[in-house]
């Protein structure tokens, strides 16, 4: 939540359009400087002069709110935007995308709570069954 002055000067540097998109999609509006895009459209964000603490990042999907989550950050992305490294990946050699082959070259979305999400079995005997009582005719 931020003070209406705040809010007034975001709308003043980022205007109507952006002013509209941020408040759909992250319910505030922040004014920062663009660090780079990743290779699925997802842009990422920084304004260290005001900004709280811990909120001076910030990542903007490039789909709109329901179809969006954090599992569509690139690796690289995610440990930036964590406050684990100092450098985004455009300028850290070791974050860049594309330099390991075991990298997927699509996202693969977070299947957990949905019918496609992996489910464990077994394949032993359980040592206990069920009772099923038989009704001897009279």
């Amino acid at each position: 939540m931020s003070t209406i002055l705040r809010t007034l000067r975001n709308l003043r540097r980022i205007g109507f359009k952006e002013y509209g998109h941020q408040m759909q999609n992250i319910g505030d509006t922040k004014a920062g400087t663009l660090i780079g895009t990743d290779r699925w459209g997802n842009k990422f964000y920084e304004n260290m002069a005001e900004e709280l603490p811990l909120r001076t990042r910030w990542v903007d999907y490039k789909t709109s709110f329901p179809e969006w989550e954090p599992s569509q950050i690139e690796p690289g992305w995610h440990a930036w935007i964590s406050y684990m490294v100092d450098a985004p990946p455009t300028q850290d050699k070791l974050l860049q995308t594309g330099l390991r082959h075991y990298e997927v070259a699509e996202h693969r979305p977070n299947l957990t709570q949905t019918r496609a999400a992996f489910k464990t079995y077994s394949t032993t005997r359980p040592k206990y069954s069920a009772w099923t009582p038989v009704a001897a005719p009279r």
